[in-house]
């Protein structure tokens, strides 16, 4: 028996519950690669605006859209000026709204909800001075409260300027290159062909994996100080009470 008119051609390869997801993403971005462009420049303009830099994942979508610059569905000369002019929009908006209102912008709503990030950020900035705000870039949430504390604190504006305007160009750089290198290097070396879209995939689940690792990280660490903070207090307060039980035992008449 022939089974030669039984051929039905090459099949096609199953694809994962990963790549069924990101694959028409990508397609999209690739279609409309305005859009992409401009959500990193929302995404960077976002996360430097005080109270919504402190839960827009800027970075998360920065890092991610990277991967799709060596395949060529986004270009590295657009993603990189979306990043910068985002930022730089984002820290000078911030900057001269703390400038012009001065130091009661700090107490007023919204900020007033967060005041522990208050606190840090000018503890930040007077441990560094102008410094603070080339490292508060690189770290978040602190990064959305620093600008504004320094037009609030008086900073002039050219002295701003010459400290912010470097931390972008390097923080821009930090964000897109390591997704770009990543990506080539798993087509140049690891032997995964570009057309597959294999290695955006392996690049885009693990910066959400870090980034949820690092959220949860985040999360339990200020649980535990929390914890930390109060435990010792109730152990202060049932102390003073056992010792102003033991004075006033001792000072009590005897019958």
């Amino acid at each position: 028996m022939s089974y030669a008119g039984t051929a039905t051609g090459p099949q096609r390869p199953r694809r994962n519950f990963v790549a069924s997801f990101l694959d028409p993403l990508i397609a999209f971005v690739s279609a409309h690669p305005w859009l992409a462009y401009l959500a990193l420049f929302l995404a960077a303009w976002l996360e430097a605006v005080p109270v919504a830099g402190a839960v827009i994942p800027g970075s998360t979508i920065i890092l991610a859209l990277s991967a799709l610059v060596p395949g060529g569905e986004l270009r590295l000369e657009p993603v990189l000026a979306a990043a910068i002019s985002g930022a730089l929009l984002g820290d000078g908006t911030a900057f001269w709204i703390g400038h012009r209102a001065q130091r009661k912008i700090l107490d007023a709503w919204p900020m007033s909800n967060y005041p522990r990030l208050i606190a840090q950020s000018e503890a930040f900035f007077h441990r560094w001075g102008a410094l603070a705000v080339f490292f508060a870039r690189f770290v978040p949430p602190i990064r959305a409260f620093v600008p504004i504390t320094a037009g609030a604190l008086g900073m002039p504006p050219p002295r701003f300027y010459a400290v912010n305007i470097p931390a972008i160009l390097l923080w821009a750089a930090a964000h897109v290159l390591p997704g770009v290198l990543a990506v080539s290097a798993l087509h140049q070396y690891a032997g995964i062909s570009r057309h597959t879209g294999v290695g955006k995939h392996y690049w885009m689940l693990a910066v959400a994996g870090g980034a949820l690792i690092i959220a949860l990280a985040t999360w339990a660490i200020r649980r535990w100080r929390g914890r930390s903070m109060i435990k010792p207090t109730a152990e202060k307060t049932r102390g003073d009470f056992r010792q102003d039980s033991e004075v006033s035992s001792r000072r009590a008449p005897p019958s």
